[in-house]
């Protein structure tokens, strides 16, 4: 009962923070609007794998590197907030280039932008600084095996979490996105990720950072 106790608190504190809205429930909902499920699907797999990267980062104790540096956090921080700036750009220009046929993201594309946009948001750091570690019994065994283990905890509810938000939200991609408004709705997605950004950086923002 002992082992089982905390992996449930910590997996009911994930899920608290998770199903509160967010940079990533708002763009992968966005992005399953404007381009379909299959797409969304795709982000969610590298959103995960972003968050994953992290909890093997933490398991090795170099995620407080991130956070006592405010160099490296600076760094994440801005990084994260250009690369969304660059992505609003991207697909506000590709809807002048491309026919509705054309400006539908590929699979691919959108596994990299939300491994990246994740791996660039110094947050996912912090949560495996400020929250994890709360859930770790020092008498429990590796403190390295329990950081992977609840890392996995994490990434797997909130994957299902946004799986569930690009299911709904895709259902929804063919009866609102129409050869006519497809511009539209491109970008509409556009002006959300410059709306992410400007949340990207007043969210992650701290005292001497930047």
């Amino acid at each position: 009962m002992n082992e089982i106790s905390p992996l449930l608190a910590f997996a009911l504190t994930a899920l608290i923070i998770e199903i509160t809205p967010g940079p990533n429930m708002t763009y992968l909902a966005a992005l399953s609007l404007s381009s379909g499920a299959r797409t969304g699907f795709a982000a969610v797999a590298g959103i995960a794998l972003g968050l994953m990267t992290y909890g093997l980062i933490a398991a090795f104790g170099l995620t407080a590197i991130i956070d006592d540096s405010l160099f490296l956090y600076g760094l994440l921080r801005w990084g994260g907030v250009f690369y969304l700036l660059w992505l609003a750009w991207d697909s506000w220009t590709s809807g002048n280039e491309a026919s509705s046929e054309e400006i539908d993201e590929r699979p691919w594309p959108a596994f990299r932008r939300g491994l990246i946009t994740n791996l660039l948001n110094p947050k996912a750091a912090v949560f495996y600084i400020a929250v994890l570690p709360e859930f770790i019994q020092p008498d429990n065994g590796s403190v390295m095996r329990q950081t992977l283990l609840l890392s996995v905890v994490y990434v797997a509810i909130a994957t299902l979490i946004h799986a569930t938000i690009v299911a709904l939200a895709g259902s929804l991609q063919s009866v609102i996105v129409t050869a006519n408004n497809r511009l539209i709705i491109r970008r509409g997605f556009a002006l959300i990720l410059v709306g992410i950004a400007i949340w990207f950086a007043l969210t992650t923002g701290r005292s001497g950072v930047g």
